[in-house]
């Protein structure tokens, strides 16, 4: 059974994206490992300059990497990634099962991803050319990846 694992920053203080996401979750349970991994967000300073949004990306990319499993396809989530259909994305999956122990999903806080985190990412993808809130993020990407896992098996959920 294939691992995924998603890491996002920003705790949620929704309690309805939480369920939403623990309701997919349980639905990808029939089809891979699933792991979500909340981590804190850094505090962002009102107004904050150049150099400070750095330094929020640089610490939130440390913990990124330090919940990041090993030998895993890591799979940025940005605005600038490439963008898949649902069977592109099922595709994408069967293929990574073939070759790593698991793929690991890497949704940002509200300042994104540190480029050095992007940098090491296998692959980035966009879900749209709009942004969206990171805690939904994880609710849209749950979604797309139980899509994507009854497609690889054929089922009807996929219209």
């Amino acid at each position: 059974m294939q691992k995924i694992t998603v890491i996002a920053v920003g705790s949620d203080k929704e309690k309805y994206f939480t369920e939403a996401t623990k309701e997919y979750e349980k639905r990808l349970s029939r089809y891979a490992k699933t792991e979500v991994i909340v981590l804190k967000d850094e505090p962002i300073p009102d107004d904050p300059s150049e150099k400070e949004m750095q330094t929020v990306l640089a610490k939130e990319g440390q913990k990124i990497l330090a919940a990041m499993p090993d030998g895993c396809l890591k799979v940025a989530l940005c605005v600038e990634g490439k963008q898949l259909s649902s069977p592109e994305l099922a595709k994408m999956l069967e293929n990574a099962a073939n070759t790593y122990p698991g793929v690991v999903f890497i949704i940002g806080g509200s300042l994104g991803i540190d480029q050095k985190i992007k940098d090491m990412c296998d692959v980035r993808l966009s879900f749209s050319k709009l942004t969206f809130p990171h805690r939904l993020m994880r609710v849209i990407l749950m979604e797309a990846l139980y899509r994507a896992k009854t497609i690889e098996r054929g089922e009807k959920y996929h219209k």
